[in-house]
């Protein structure tokens, strides 16, 4: 059983590890991305709450983002583990996490960081030419992730791993599953 949360910069590399750990270790993804995706895709109660968030520009609430955690985490397919890529983001939704996962006796394995030097991410993410991704936007992001995640980092101290998030794919995803094995 593997529970895992990935965190690291915009730009780090998080979805194609998440990806990539995910199939290695056969354990289901689940980014808050497609979390919101799906539910408004399928016009649910929550899908619902957060399109009207998001289309009036919006941020969508931790209540509600939790909300939609949780009842992702009660598939059966998280039986043998999940693989969490954008959440948590802050301490409030690491508190949700660690009482959610407590009321069925479980708990984290892993919060592996994928560390990668600011200016790496930022030529990462200027060539990926997204209309929304220019140097000022992509440096405030770094910004506020620092600010959103040291204290993540820092409560998460007993079960967190940090791999260097720089080099091919293949070898990050080494160093990784290396760091996991390392540790049990």
């Amino acid at each position: 059983m593997t529970r895992l949360v990935l965190v690291g910069p915009p730009g780090a590399g998080k979805g194609t590890q998440a990806t990539a750990l995910s199939e290695k270790l056969s354990i289901p993804h689940i980014s808050t991305g497609d979390l919101f995706r799906k539910n408004i895709a399928e016009e649910t109660e929550l899908g619902k709450q957060v399109k009207h968030i998001l289309d009036s520009g919006g941020l969508v609430p931790d209540e509600v983002t939790n909300q939609m955690l949780i009842e992702r985490l009660e598939h059966p397919d998280t039986a043998n583990g999940f693989l969490l890529d954008g959440f948590p983001r802050n301490i409030g939704q690491a508190e949700v996490l660690s009482k959610e996962l407590a009321e069925s006796d479980q708990k984290l394995d892993a919060v592996v960081q994928l560390v990668v030097d600011e200016e790496v991410v930022v030529k990462r993410l200027l060539t990926r030419g997204r209309s929304d991704d220019n140097e000022d936007v992509i440096r405030h992001r770094q910004h506020v992730y620092r600010s959103e995640t040291a204290p993540l980092l820092d409560y998460y101290r007993d079960v967190l791993i940090t791999v260097d998030g720089v080099g091919a794919v293949d070898e990050i995803t080494d160093r990784v599953l290396a760091a996991l094995r390392d540790r049990t």
